[in-house]
C-alpha cells in the first residue's frame, strides 16, 4: 500500500508572527481576502500589516458564524468581486475552514491565521462543513494543504484559555486514533497509509500535551507566552493536524461527529466533545489500566470533560444516545478504521461506560 504524508506550504509560529501577514503573503498574491471572525475584525485587525507596504491589497470581510455552504457561496462571490488572488482565514476554526473551501472554489492559494489554538483544523487539507443550525454535515477533503500557516501565540495566549483546552482535547485524539489505523492499516485523509513520520508525530502530539498542557494552560491564563505554551500551540495546530491528516481518524472524532446531532451539545467546544469521544473510545477498543488513570488524570487536570454532564448531556435518555452512536457507526465514517468490528450498541455501551467512569472520580 502506498504511503501518504501531507504538509502546509509554510508554517510560522511565535509572539508577533501576524506582523509578517503582509511580507509572508507577497509570495502568494496581490490582491487578498481577508475573512475575519467578529472578534479578530474588531479586536485584532491592528496587529496586522495591511498598509500595503509589500504590495498586497486587502479588502476585510466578516464571517457569518458556520462553515455552511451558504456562508461559502456567499464569500467566493465576494472574492471574485474584489479580483481576489489569495484568501486569507484570520479567527477560529470554523473561519478557516470556510477560508479554505473559499479559496478552493476560486483555485486560489490560502492562508490561515488562527487567533485561538482550539482544533487542529489550520494545518489540513480538509474542511469541515456545517449546516446553517450547526449540525455537522460532511467532510470536504481539498486538493492541497494551506499555502500559509501565521500562528501568533501572542494572539493565542490573550484567549481565554477555554479555547486552548479544547485543543489540547482535539490533540488528545490524534495519537489514539493514528495508532488504529496503524494497527489495521486504515488510508489516512489522502486514501494511502500513513507514514512512520506521521504515527511518530501522532506519539510526540500526545506525549508533549501530557507533559507540557498544565504549564501552558496556566501561561494562558496569566496571558503570558512561554516556552509551555509554545509547544502545546505546535502540538495542537501543526503536530495534531499533521498526525490527523496523515496518520488517519478513528473513534474519537465518529463519536464527535455523533454527539453534534444532539442540540444540547452545541454549547460546547469542538475538542471538548472530541475528549467524551477520546474517552468512550478507550472502553470501545479496550485499553488497559493505566491508559485509562493516565487520560482521566489528564483531563482533570488541565480541564477537558470526563462526564455528559459537562457537554450538556447530563439527562440524555438511552433513545438519544443511541441517535448518536448510530451516527457514529455510519457508513463511511472513520470509527470503521478501528482495528475490529464496531456497533452502535457497542458505542453506546462505551460512552455509558466512559461517563460512568467520569462520575465515579468526581465523586470519589
Amino acid at each position: 500500500m502506498m504511503q501518504t504524508t501531507l504538509f502546509p506550504g509554510r508554517y510560522v509560529q511565535g509572539d508577533g508572527a501576524v506582523s509578517r501577514l503582509g511580507s509572508e503573503l507577497s509570495r502568494l498574491g496581490q490582491r487578498a481576502l481577508l475573512l475575519a471572525d467578529p472578534f479578530a475584525r474588531d479586536n485584532l485587525l491592528d496587529r496586522m500589516d495591511l498598509s500595503g507596504d509589500h504590495g498586497v491589497e486587502f479588502h476585510v470581510e466578516g464571517f457569518g458564524g458556520e462553515c455552511s455552504d451558504p456562508e461559502i457561496r456567499r464569500l467566493v462571490e465576494v472574492a471574485r468581486d474584489q479580483g481576489a488572488q489569495v484568501v486569507v482565514g484570520f479567527g477560529g476554526g470554523k473561519t478557516l475552514d470556510t477560508a479554505k473551501a473559499v479559496a478552493h472554489e476560486l483555485e486560489v492559494p490560502v492562508a490561515v491565521v488562527p487567533t485561538i489554538a482550539s482544533t487542529d483544523a489550520p494545518c489540513s487539507a480538509l474542511s469541515v462543513i456545517y449546516t446553517p443550525e450547526g449540525e455537522m454535515d460532511r467532510y470536504l477533503i481539498l486538493p492541497r494543504n494551506p499555502d500559509l500557516v501565521l500562528v501568533d501565540t501572542g494572539i493565542i495566549a490573550q484567549a481565554p484559555a477555554r479555547f486552548l483546552v479544547a485543543g489540547i482535547g482535539d490533540a488528545l485524539a490524534t495519537w489514539f486514533e493514528a495508532d488504529a489505523c496503524e494497527q489495521s492499516w486504515a488510508a489516512n485523509l489522502s486514501g494511502d497509509r500513513g507514514s512512520v513520520t506521521a504515527f511518530a508525530l501522532a506519539r510526540l502530539c500526545y506525549e508533549t500535551i501530557l507533559e507540557y498542557g498544565q504549564a501552558a494552560v496556566v501561561s494562558c491564563r496569566e496571558e503570558v507566552v512561554t516556552p509551555a505554551l509554545e509547544r502545546v500551540v505546535e502540538a495542537n495546530t501543526l503536530l495534531s493536524g499533521l498526525g490527523f491528516e496523515s496518520g488517519g481518524l478513528g473513534a474519537a472524532h465518529a463519536i464527535h461527529n455523533g454527539l453534534t446531532i444532539l442540540e444540547a451539545t452545541h454549547g460546547s467546544w469542538h475538542g471538548e466533545k472530541v475528549t467524551i469521544g477520546v474517552l468512550a473510545s478507550l472502553f470501545l477498543t479496550d485499553k488497559p489500566r493505566e491508559i485509562l488513570d493516565e487520560v482521566y488524570d489528564f483531563c482533570e487536570e488541565v480541564g477537558l470533560p470526563t462526564t455528559l454532564d459537562e457537554i450538556g448531556l447530563g439527562d440524555v435518555g438511552h433513545d438519544d444516545l443511541m441517535r448518536v452512536a448510530e451516527r457514529a457507526c455510519a457508513e463511511g465514517e472513520t470509527i470503521h478504521n478501528e482495528p475490529m468490528p464496531v456497533t452502535p450498541r457497542a458505542v453506546h455501551a462505551a460512552l455509558r461506560a466512559a461517563d460512568a467512569e467520569g462520575r465515579r472520580r468526581k465523586d470519589g
